[in-house]
C-alpha cells in the first residue's frame, strides 16, 4: 500500500521513517519532505503543499491513507478537503483543530468542560490588556490567539516584559492576524510534560510519555523555541498520574468535543504543567504530534504504525495495543545559526553517522542542493540516542552529535537533565 505524510519537519521524517518499516508498504510519500526524506530510498518527496492538489495526488496515486504532521494544513481544512473526496486521512477537521489554532477557543472550551487549566482573560484592546496585567502583576503569560509557529507565547517575569509582549502583539502587529487577540493567563509553576494520544472520534490510544526542552540554552535559559530536545519516557508521569491525566484532561476533552458537535480525530497533544503536589493543569492543546517529542517516541515504538493508522482512520483504536522499546530514547536538536529569530540557511552539513540500533538522526531544516546536504530552516536535525537509562541514551545521542558538523550549529548539552536529577 501507499501512504502520504504531509509536512517537512523532523516530526514528519520520524513518522515516515516508522511507517516505511512496515512490510505492507510499497511507498511512503512525504509532501514536501526535506533533505533526510529525499535521501531515504523507502521515501519519496512530493513538491505539493496545496491541500486541494494533495487530494488530487492521493486519488491519482491510490494513496491508502494520509497522515498530517503540522498544524498549518490542519487549520486550513486539509482533513475536510480529503474527506469530501472520500479519502482516508488522520487528523482533526478545521473545526476541531481550533483547539490549537485559537487559544481563546481552547481556553473557553476547557472552562466550559471543567478541564484544569490556568485562569485567563482574552483581549483585543491593548489598554484593557495593560490594565489587567497591572492588576494581576508578574510573572504572567501572554499568548497570541492564533498560530504563530512557536513564537506566540511570552512568559513575562516582570510587568514591563508583559506590557512589551502586549505591545508587540496587539499594538505593533508583529505576529499579524495571529496576534490580533491575546490570551493573558496566570503563570503556572512546576515541571512540564507532553502527553500525546491518538483519537478516532471516540476511542483514545495514549502514546509513550515524553518531555521536551523549550528554551534555547542550557539550564533552561535563553528564548523560547519550538523545542531543543526531548526524551521518552518522562519519569514525572507515574502510572497514577497517567491515569489522572486520562480521567481529568484527555477523556473530558474528547467527550467535550463530541458534545459540542465537533468530534476530534487525530493526534491530540496536551502540554501539561505538573505542580509540586503532583496536580496536572493544561498549558495548551496541539492537534498534532509534538516536535521534537515525535522523534524519540517513534524511535521507541515497536508496533507496526501502518496497522495503528488503519485502526485510527477506521474508528477502531480500541482494538490496538502498543508495544514499546523498554529503553529510553533521547533526542538532541541541532539548530541553525541565528535560531530562533533569524535562522541562517545554506550551511553545508557533514558527518551524520549511519543509523544503528543505538542511534538515528532525523532531519528537519535540511535540503539537497547540487548533491550536497545544506541547512534550510531553524531546527536542522534531531539526533536520537537509545539506551537502558537516560544517561546511556544521552551518551549515544551526544556521541553522534560530535560527529556532525555545520557552521554555527547551536545545541543544548543538558537534554534529559530533569530525568537525571530525578533518578541520578
Amino acid at each position: 500500500m501507499k501512504i502520504l505524510v504531509v509536512g517537512s519537519g523532523g516530526r514528519e521524517h520520524a513518522l515516515a521513517w516508522k511507517l516505511a518499516q512496515s512490510e505492507r508498504i510499497q511507498m511512503v510519500y512525504v509532501a514536501p519532505g526535506n533533505g533526510g526524506t529525499s535521501l531515504d530510498p523507502r521515501l519519496q518527496n512530493v513538491d505539493i503543499s496545496d491541500p486541494v492538489w494533495l487530494a488530487q495526488f492521493a486519488i491519482k496515486e491510490h494513496i491508502a491513507l494520509t497522515v498530517v504532521g503540522p498544524e498549518v494544513p490542519l487549520a486550513a481544512g486539509i482533513v475536510n478537503i480529503f474527506r469530501e473526496q472520500g479519502l482516508k486521512i488522520f487528523g482533526p477537521t478545521k473545526e476541531a483543530a481550533q483547539l490549537e489554532s485559537s487559544k481563546d477557543f481552547a481556553k473557553s472550551f476547557m472552562k466550559r468542560h471543567r478541564i484544569p487549566t490556568a485562569d485567563y482573560q482574552t483581549f483585543s484592546d491593548p489598554q484593557a490588556a495593560r490594565k489587567y496585567i497591572n492588576q494581576k502583576g508578574a510573572p504572567i503569560v501572554i499568548k497570541a490567539d492564533g498560530l504563530a509557529a512557536g513564537k506566540g507565547v511570552v512568559v513575562a517575569m516582570t510587568v514591563d516584559e508583559a506590557h512589551a509582549a502586549v505591545d508587540m502583539m496587539l499594538s505593533d502587529n508583529k505576529l499579524g492576524d495571529a496576534g490580533a487577540r491575546v490570551v493573558i493567563e496566570e503563570f503556572l509553576d512546576g515541571e512540564e510534560a507532553s502527553f500525546i494520544v491518538m483519537v478516532d472520534g471516540k476511542h483514545v490510544l495514549p502514546l509513550a510519555t515524553s518531555q521536551d526542552h523549550k528554551r534555547l540554552k542550557d539550564n533552561d535559559e535563553g528564548p523560547n523555541t519550538g523545542g531543543m530536545g526531548a526524551y521518552s519516557p518522562a519519569p514525572i508521569v507515574t502510572p497514577s498520574l497517567h491515569a489522572r491525566i486520562m480521567r481529568e484532561i484527555i477523556n473530558p476533552t474528547v467527550l467535550g468535543m463530541s458534545k459540542d458537535g465537533i468530534p476530534f480525530t487525530g493526534f491530540l497533544y496536551a502540554g501539561l504543567m505538573i505542580d509540586d503536589k503532583g496536580n496536572p493543569k493544561t498549558l495548551e492543546f496541539n492537534c498534532r504530534m509534538g516536535d521534537p517529542e515525535t522523534q524519540p517516541i517513534m524511535a521507541r515504538l515497536k508496533t507496526d504504525l501502518v496497522t495503528v493508522m488503519e485502526h485510527a482512520v477506521n474508528g477502531t483504536l480500541d482494538e490496538v495495543e502498543l508495544e514499546w522499546d523498554r529503553r529510553t530514547a533521547l533526542g538532541v536538536v541541532m539548530a541553525a545559526a541565528g535560531y530562533p529569530d533569524a535562522p541562517r540557511k545554506g550551511d553545508a552539513i557533514t558527518g551524520i553517522p549511519a543509523e544503528n540500533p543505538e542511534c538515528v538522526t532525523f532531519h528537519a531544516g535540511t535540503t539537497m542542493a547540487d548533491g550536497k546536504l545544506i541547512t534550510s530552516g531553524g531546527r536542522v536535525l534531531c539526533v536520537v540516542g537509545l539506551g537502558d537509562n537516560v544517561k546511556m541514551a544521552q551518551k549515544h545521542a551526544y556521541d553522534a552529535v560530535e560527529q556532525i558538523h555545520f557552521d554555527g550549529a547551536q545545541l543544548r548539552r543538558d537534554i534529559g537533565w530533569r530525568a537525571l536529577k530525578r533518578h541520578g
